[in-house]
């Protein structure tokens, strides 16, 4: 994700910034616990406060609090009325929902393809939602931006898609098609990266600070890294790419490609084949391997995670991070192999790099690269109010 420029410290535009970003970021806050966590006086948080009020940005109500004596304290919530639309176009589904500016999603489809879509084929099923939600449940709503969580390497500062290999997208404009498409601003990134930040700010990262996120999708596998709090992409913004390493797979038995690359080794494709389905979203594999009693199966997961591990292993030992996050299909296979995944990594990385180091599914679910997306849409908004609204 793009940094986005930010307001002077200690200027009245930075301030409403950091007050936005703490109730978009930490949910409710009391004008007390603003004051205490920004340092500032009682009165300008009032006056602060009072401003992003009339921007429709937030909104202060009174707790319900049974039984108290005397009035309690208003709160400060960010507003559900300022939206993101957050896009994920895969292989096999399009996925796209309205994210508020307090994180609650308003609404949320999954569009199933009858075949590879074409980008101008994704701006305009954007479009298409998004004319339909305005007049239902975002009748009122303003739209801030159109953030996509692309499973490809992007250009972030244009929002090109360089190459989306599964998709068969090459030096895609997608940004600028979206934008067209909607009349919104829009942003594009690639999926994992989105995945990492929104479980580093709220999902099984959250106050870890040196993460290795691998997202495991219909597209294969991608990732992203947390290094000292941020998101680094790399010199061309296409850091992360695990899926492209190739493993050390020292069993034959593990192997099912001649020399082939992490993806298609560690394959969601493989795991519907062994259940026999033809297609799926996560939460349905997820039951199903979950719940099957066939050895076939059994098999399958095991040998997957004994591949990712050796992945995991390499990571570690070039990385050192404190957390590794797996999301899709991989938070499923480390439920169901957590322990055997955290003992071959155990045995392959380096002792020291793997001290204190924890192994977790990603909390969000498959909410994540949305949620990424509409964080993405909203980073502008959150970095300066005053410019944006």
């Amino acid at each position: 994700m793009p940094s986005q420029p930010s307001p002077a410290s200690g200027t009245r535009a930075h301030n409403l910034a950091r007050i936005l970003r703490l109730v978009h970021e930490e949910g409710a806050q009391s004008r007390a616990a603003l004051t205490e966590a920004t340092g500032l006086n009682r009165s300008t948080i009032a006056d602060l406060v009072a401003e992003l009020v009339r921007r429709g940005l937030v909104e202060e109500r009174v707790p319900d609090m049974p039984g108290r004596v005397g009035r309690p304290s208003p709160v400060v919530t960010a507003s559900a009325g300022i939206v993101a639309i957050a896009v994920n176009p895969e292989v096999d589904a399009i996925e796209i929902a309205a994210v508020g500016l307090d994180r609650s999603i308003l609404v949320r489809e999954r569009l199933p393809n009858d075949g590879l879509p074409t980008p101008e084929a994704v701006a305009e099923t954007i479009r298409e939602r998004v004319d339909a939600w305005r007049a239902g449940p975002l009748a009122g709503a303003r739209i801030e931006a159109v953030g996509v969580a692309v499973p490809g390497l992007v250009r972030t500062s244009d929002g090109v898609v360089r190459n989306a290999p599964h998709l068969e997208w090459t030096d895609v404009p997608l940004a600028d098609l979206v934008r067209s498409a909607t009349g919104s601003p829009t942003s594009v990134d690639n999926d994992a990266t989105l995945g990492a930040i929104a479980e580093h700010r709220y999902g099984a990262g959250r106050g870890i600070d040196d993460i290795v996120y691998l997202n495991g999708g219909a597209s294969g596998i991608g990732g992203g890294l947390i290094i000292h709090g941020r998101a680094v992409a790399g010199a061309g913004g296409y850091a992360g790419e695990f899926g492209q390493n190739r493993p050390r797979i020292s069993a034959d038995d593990d192997r099912r490609t001649g020399d082939g690359v992490l993806e298609a080794e560690v394959s969601r494709r493989l795991l519907l084949d062994a259940v026999g389905l033809d297609a799926a979203d996560d939460e349905t594999l997820d039951a199903e391997l979950t719940s099957s009693e066939s050895p076939a199966v059994a098999d399958e997961v095991t040998r997957q995670a004994h591949v990712l591990a050796s992945a995991l292993a390499n990571a570690v030992n070039v990385l050192n991070p404190a957390l590794v996050v797996l999301g899709g299909f991989l938070a499923t296979v480390a439920g169901l192999r957590s322990e055997q995944i955290a003992a071959d990594v155990g045995a392959l990385a380096m002792s020291e790099s793997v001290e204190g180091l924890e192994i977790r599914p990603a909390d969000l679910g498959a909410d994540r690269l949305l949620i990424g997306a509409a964080e993405l849409a909203f980073a502008g908004l959150l970095a300066d109010p005053g410019e944006r609204s």
